[in-house]
């Protein structure tokens, strides 16, 4: 029986969580996978301190309300934005998914890179290999035992905390963080306590849940079954080459298939899976499999990728990769939205303007024959800087008269102003008109409202 199997059925009669312990095998791609891992965490940490047009570069604060994407400053009047954003998302990984598989959680989700490239590296420097770590895990309390296990889940927990830090910085951006982490304590309560409380969530994660993430708790792994068909590209099983399995034995005529039936596959695959048996929703693409079959097949002489990316027509039918219509389809779809998204983001104004009339009020006739409406504005300055502005009127005859001024905005605040709008009743001619006032700033007009006009026609 393979390695992986004993280590399965070790706690298989008493119905408790199978630990898996997972080879380290050091092959091509997990190099490859190394580098990418090593620049998205770099690129991780980096950016809640990286700022650009005054702005950090990526900030969702959803407490305030107040999303940052790439130094652009998103407010809830840009929510319209965030759904076409989500959908695009949604979409392309639809279509992503349709055509790679689950490349996404092997090779840079968060999860996978902080627990393969990080957590697990650590296990195995204190622990030893997959072997040492049952040996000890099995071996009776000692000093030894006590000491590893203890530097070990010590490291696990500065980790987390500093995992937490950076989470967090996401969310209140990483001048508050900085305050929360230099100024006491009793300053910042709820901001510690929030730190306390990632660090506890990521430990668990990292030192106890572990792969149940990507096979329990993850909705995209469970989706992973509506959306591959025969023509999406997973790490799979060359059954068609590979069987019949069996060992490689001398003198012996040669009647069986590539796959040697060493369990190489099963012992390196975190998440405990026999990639043989075909797709399955708890693989993650992390290509571990195929480095270890490669080494293999290197070895006994026989050609590589009998485990790789493969679709299930070109494993059964011998055919090459090619497009799927559903991916073609996902595409067409992916293209109108992302052209949508486009569009609406060349024609956002910087400033958001909502001019709307006083509720409960109609117009006043006044004694030097105008009438009025009252108005209430709120201007939000979505800019990296402060502006000044004014209210350009719609055309000669139309005055503004104001009880709460304001000219002046700074950066990612908003102004509420109060005004009537007066016009001579001799240039009414409906009862109900549409007016566009223009926001003036810097000598030129930066955004439009409108709204509209009541009262009694000139007849």
């Amino acid at each position: 029986m393979m390695e992986g199997n004993i280590l399965k059925a070790a706690n298989t009669s008493s119905n408790k969580r199978v630990w898996i312990y997972p080879k380290l095998i050091k092959g091509k791609l997990y190099h490859y996978r190394n580098l990418i891992s090593y620049l998205l965490l770099i690129t991780l940490f980096a950016t809640p301190f990286i700022r650009f047009n005054g702005e950090q570069l990526v900030l969702l604060n959803i407490l305030e309300r107040k999303f940052v994407i790439f130094g652009v400053l998103f407010m809830p009047q840009d929510f319209y934005l965030f759904v076409f954003a989500l959908l695009s998302f949604i979409v392309f990984i639809v279509l992503f998914t349709a055509v790679f598989g689950r490349v996404w959680c092997g090779w840079a989700c968060p999860q996978t890179i902080f627990m393969e490239m990080v957590f697990r590296k650590i296990e195995y420097w204190i622990e030893g290999d997959a072997r040492q770590q049952i040996e000890l895990n099995a071996a009776p309390l000692s000093a030894g035992k006590i000491l590893k296990k203890t530097i070990k889940h010590s490291i696990f927990i500065i980790i987390s905390f500093l995992i937490a830090n950076i989470f967090l910085a996401y969310i209140i951006g990483s001048d508050q963080l900085i305050k929360i982490i230099t100024e006491p304590v009793s300053q910042h309560i709820s901001g510690f306590l929030a730190i306390c409380i990632f660090t506890a969530v990521f430990y668990l994660v990292f030192a106890r849940l572990r792969e149940l993430v990507c096979t329990v708790i993850c909705p995209y792994g469970r989706l992973q079954g509506v959306l591959l068909d025969r023509e999406t590209l997973v790490v799979a099983y060359d059954y068609g080459r590979g069987e019949p399995r069996g060992h490689v034995r001398k003198n012996a005529e040669n009647v069986l298939g590539d796959c040697v039936d060493c369990g190489l596959c099963v012992q390196v695959c975190p998440t405990g899976i026999d990639i043989r048996q075909g797709t399955q929703m708890e693989c993650i693409n992390c290509t571990l499999c195929i480095d270890a079959c490669d080494m293999v097949m290197e070895k006994t002489h026989r050609p590589l990728r009998l485990i790789g990316f493969k679709s299930e027509e070109e494993i059964s039918r011998t055919q090459t990769f090619k497009f799927s219509r559903r991916a073609y389809a996902y595409s067409v779809i992916l293209f109108l939205l992302f052209g949508t998204l486009t569009t609406l983001l060349i024609g956002r104004s910087d400033i958001a303007v909502n001019v709307l009339r006083a509720g409960g009020t109609i117009y006043q006739l006044r004694e030097n024959g105008t009438v009025s409406n009252l108005y209430n504005a709120e201007l939000i300055n979505k800019t990296s800087g402060p502006i000044d502005f004014s209210i350009q009127m719609p055309d000669n005859q139309t005055t503004i008269e104001y009880i709460n001024k304001a000219n002046k905005l700074g950066r990612g605040e908003s102004v509420k102003l109060t005004f009537f709008l007066i016009r001579p009743q001799q240039h009414v001619d409906k009862y109900k008109s549409g007016l566009t006032l223009g926001i003036i700033s810097g000598g030129k007009v930066i955004t439009k409202a409108k709204t509209t006009f009541i009262a009694p026609p000139n007849l």
